[in-house]
C-alpha cells in the first residue's frame, strides 16, 4: 500500500511507472495535499511554520537543520501542542 499526496515525488513519472508496473498487488490511497485532520505531522509543521520558520532566511542547510531542531525541541516541551495536533486527527497517545 502506498499512501500519497500531491508531493512532486509522489506524482513524478518514475512513481507513475512503478505504480503501473505493480498495479496487480499495489494499492494507492490518495490524500489531499494538506490534511491536518488525517496526519498529525501536518499540525507540527504548521506550528514550526508559524513559529521559527516564518520569514526565515537561512544561510545554509546546517542553519536550517539547527532552526528546525530548535523549534521541534520547543514543541517537545509543550505537550499540549502535540496533543492538539493529535486531537485534530482523533488519534490518542493512550488507549481509552
Amino acid at each position: 500500500m502506498v499512501i500519497r499526496d500531491n508531493l512532486n515525488r509522489h506524482i513524478c513519472a518514475e512513481m507513475q511507472r512503478f505504480i503501473q508496473a505493480n498495479s496487480d498487488w499495489l494499492t494507492i490511497v490518495r490524500l489531499p495535499s494538506y490534511a491536518p485532520d488525517l496526519n498529525p505531522a501536518e499540525g507540527i509543521w504548521s506550528l514550526l511554520n508559524r513559529g521559527v520558520l516564518a520569514n526565515l532566511a537561512v544561510c545554509n542547510l546546517d542553519h536550517l537543520i539547527r532552526v528546525i531542531k530548535h523549534g521541534l525541541k520547543k514543541i517537545q516541551y509543550r505537550p499540549h501542542l502535540i496533543d492538539g495536533c493529535l486531537a485534530e486527527t482523533g488519534l490518542l497517545l493512550k488507549p481509552p
